[in-house]
Formats: C-alpha cells, structure tokens, sequence
C-alpha cells in the first residue's frame, strides 16, 4: 500500500490549507485511541472529537462541525447507520467516511444509502483512511476494493432503469452506462449492449467518473446505489 507520506504533505509550490477536521466514532477504546493517535499525528488532520456512540458522535459534530466524520456502524445507542441518516439530513456538509470490520450486503448497501461517502475496512492502514478523509471532504467517493464483489453480487439482484432526471449532471446516456456498470458489465459487455463502440464507451465512463467523484469503477458502484441506480 502508498506509504503516510504521499497524503499529508503539500506538493511543491501549492498553496498552505488549515489541517482537515474530523472525529472519530468507535465504540471499541483501543481501536478509537489507536485511529486518534494515528490520524492525529498527521499534519494535514486535526482530530477534533472522539465518540463511543452513534448519539455522542451527533452531538460533538453540532458542537464541532467537522470536515469529515470516521464512524464505526456496529455503535450502541445509536448505531453507525442511523447516526448516518441522522447526520446526512441534519449536517449535509460533513462527509461520512464509514470504518468497520464488515462486507456483508446487510451492511454495506444500508451505509451507503443512509449517506456514508466512503466504505473503508478496518484494514486499511493510515495513508488509506487519511486519503479516504480527504476525497470524502472534497466530494469525492472512496470504496474499499473488497467492497467491490458485495456490490456487484447485489447488483445483480435488482436491475432498475435509469431515473427521468439523473443526478448530478449525468446524462441519460451515462445513467444508462452508470447501471450497466453496477450490474457488472464490462466495457466491451457495455459497447455490445448498447451497440457503441468500445472508444465511445469509455469517454462516457471518464465522464461519469468525473461527475460523479468516483475514482474507479467500485466507487462507481457505491455511487449509484446511494442514488437508487443499482
């Protein structure tokens, strides 16, 4: 994996920016020290709260207003998906970057539709969940690899139509591609549908991507089953 030190500096010659505020929620003591210690050391982080519940983590980002939420979903009180909703309707802004030990689609597909703009596991080293950080703050979509196959076997389950207005500029050309990739098909499967070439194709995934903040395919897939496409 990219080591610490390819997210916390500045490029040569970029401008200085304040640290990215974030708090931790876990309800486990070792893992929410750990992930405070870890993150807290970086210089471009600053880690303003730490929550062992889904309620102390909604009270602490109203007192805060953070960049970015990490958040365990298994939390008593009030669980990591709840706390999710709650947070997406009542503090928009703040990015919600889920943490957890789990990949079943009982978990995964609930996070992601309640809100969460990342799904990381519990693996995933420090550069990792700082990059996370980062992406989500910046309206970006980061999707832990091993997501990838819950998503596509859940995919496969449902395959609804691409809405009459699609989100966030997509044209009914990308949605349509968009729930083809959420399916599972590939490029050459996606050209032979629709009967495009494999060239044309590819430029409307560079566009979905972009309009999207999906960085690969898998953050992609997260995308369009927040937004009732897969």
């Amino acid at each position: 994996m990219t080591g610490p030190d390819s997210v916390t500096g500045p490029s040569p010659g970029a401008p200085e920016t304040r640290p990215l505020r974030i708090i931790v929620a876990d309800d486990q003591a070792s893992v929410r020290e750990g992930l405070v210690l870890l993150l807290g050391g970086l210089p471009d982080i600053d880690v303003v709260g730490a929550a062992s519940d889904g309620q102390q983590a909604i009270e602490l980002v109203s007192r805060h207003r953070p960049d970015a939420i990490l958040l365990d979903l298994r939390m008593p009180v009030l669980d990591g998906i709840d706390a999710t909703r709650r947070l997406t309707a009542e503090y928009p802004e703040v990015a919600i970057v889920v943490l957890t030990t789990y990949l079943d689609e009982g978990t995964v597909l609930p996070a992601l539709r309640a809100g969460a703009r990342s799904y990381l596991t519990k693996d995933a080293d420090r550069a990792d969940i700082a990059r996370a950080l980062h992406a989500a703050a910046s309206g970006l979509t980061v999707v832990d690899p091993r997501v990838h196959d819950t998503l596509l076997a859940a995919s496969g389950a449902a395959q609804p139509a691409p809405p009459a207005t699609p989100p966030d500029g997509l044209t009914q050309r990308e949605a349509e591609i968009l729930v083809l990739i959420a399916r599972g098909l590939t490029n050459a499967e996606i050209a032979a549908r629709l009967f495009l070439s494999g060239h044309t194709v590819k430029t409307h995934i560079n566009r979905i991507f972009a309009k999207t903040g999906s960085r690969d395919r898998a953050a992609a897939i997260g995308y369009a089953h927040r937004h009732g496409l897969a």
